[in-house]
């Protein structure tokens, strides 16, 4: 039976930043509660020498709070800390693997606000924890019981900094584009989000040989995702028009995640990069299964060009760790969501904006064919997506007139093959309200009444 957790929410723990869980103290305690279950985990143990832990950020200024709480719990339970400085967070999940460390750990708050921040965990093997691991975590942390089993002065870990973990994840995202291909000819632009990926992005694309025009590259500690990046995607499409482009791509904070825009200026969702690269491993015979994971949100004219094609999709709720656990589950190997978590298991373990990135710019050089023309492969139905602020997360099926609303809507909209969705967001005070049919002026009505209500009600 599962139970409610405690600070662990849908991705790690998140929240404003020195206010909890986000804080010190807090941070301190996860460090001494990650560091003992990790260096137990039998299924993991290393057998050589001391355990150690990596710890990775991205580029905001309560990182240093943070990455300092979290080192000094990790030492005090006698295992040692390589700090590898700020970098996207499927890199600290690469440097966790290729530096054979027990864990890793980043610090970051994704694509929120500067205000904000997190903490991630990733086991041995790069992959994010299961329930059971956070479940453990928090239990030390609340009972108490980590302050009885502290090692003595001798046993205490050292930190040390790991100079080359940048050049590392480097190295690894370029092995992910084929040999004999360069991006010769090309002219991209990259917005970074001043975030983690604001060194290696731009590097792994001019050594790989694109002409790169970058933005959002210059953090000073409070500016990630501020007007820039996924989050803000306008910027990137007015860019690529400016300097007449060949392709866009902009990362949010950690980079985990991207989207691209072609060379009209056009945004292409992280829907389109399932298309595009979900038809062409159906062509090639790479994709798993025939199968390719994604979420509730995702549009349903996706399982339509898929399946025309003979393949697949699977839907799981939202969040690119419910995908990866169903990658997982049955032995797949490609998956996402529309807000550009994209996943490749044949060279990573968790959402990856750069390595995403790096299929489509393969794909368009190996067919010699503009992003516009790939990203006509499949048809969208119109959706419709508002995000409102909510004083309250109130059971959902409490809102007698929402409800009704809802029922009203999915009725309609089943008519012309849509549908309608309700949902909280994970991360933020929010609830996301999704419309999916064919005739677009019927989803902005019914978008309105039902936002009109869910203002009434929570807003």
């Amino acid at each position: 039976m599962s139970r409610t957790k405690r600070i662990f929410g849908t991705d790690g723990v998140r929240g404003t930043a020195n206010v909890e869980p986000v804080t010190a103290e807090t941070a301190l305690k996860l460090g001494q509660a990650a560091a003992h279950v990790f260096k137990n985990l039998e299924s993991e143990s290393r057998g050589r020498g001391k355990h150690k832990i990596v710890i990775g950020k991205d580029t905001r200024l309560s990182g240093y709070m943070l990455e300092n709480a979290l080192s000094s719990g990790v030492l005090s339970m006698g295992v040692d800390v390589l700090f590898i400085g700020p970098l996207p967070t499927p890199g600290v999940a690469y440097v966790t693997r290729s530096l054979r460390a027990d864990a890793g750990i980043v610090i970051t708050a994704s694509h929120n606000p500067y205000d904000d921040n997190g903490i991630k965990f990733f086991h041995a093997d790069g992959y994010k924890l299961d329930d059971t691991i956070e479940n453990r975590i928090e239990d030390l942390v609340f009972s108490g019981k980590i302050e009885n089993i502290r090692p003595t002065a001798r046993e205490i870990g050292k930190a040390v900094r790991i100079d080359d973990a940048l050049g590392r994840y480097i190295e690894f995202a370029k092995s992910s584009f084929p040999r004999n291909l360069t991006l010769d000819g090309l002219r991209v632009v990259v917005d970074c989000a001043h975030g983690a990926a604001y060194k290696s992005t731009p590097c792994v694309l001019r050594e790989l040989g694109a002409q790169v025009v970058v933005h959002g590259d210059h953090p000073d500690g409070s500016n990630i995702n501020k007007d820039c990046g996924s989050m803000h995607p306008e910027h990137l499409c007015r860019l690529v028009r400016q300097h007449k482009a060949h392709l866009g791509m902009a990362h949010d904070g950690d980079a985990d995640r991207v989207l691209l825009c072609d060379e009209n200026g056009v945004l292409i969702d992280g829907d389109d990069i399932l298309a595009i690269l979900a038809l062409e491993r159906l062509a090639s015979g790479t994709l798993s299964r025939n199968t390719v994971v994604t979420t509730i949100m995702s549009n349903v004219g996706l399982d339509a060009a898929i399946q025309s094609a003979g393949g697949k999709t699977v839907r799981t709720a939202v969040g690119d760790q419910n995908v990866l656990a169903a990658m997982l589950k049955d032995d797949l190997n490609f998956g996402g969501e529309q807000s550009g978590h994209i996943i490749v298991r044949d060279y990573a373990t968790t959402g990856d904006g750069l390595i995403a990135a790096l299929q489509i710019l393969r794909v368009m050089k190996t067919r010699n064919k503009p992003l516009s023309e790939l990203a006509r492969c499949w048809t969208r139905y119109p959706q419709l997506l508002t995000n409102i602020v909510v004083r309250e997360k109130k059971p959902l099926e409490t809102l007698a007139g929402v409800s009704k609303l809802m029922a009203q809507a999915e009725s309609d909209l089943k008519a012309q093959g849509g549908r309608v969705f309700l949902r909280y967001s994970g991360t933020e005070p929010k609830v996301r309200l999704l419309l999916e049919g064919r005739d677009a002026a019927v989803l902005e009505r019914w978008n309105q009444k039902i936002s009109r209500a869910l203002k009434e009600e929570l807003g």
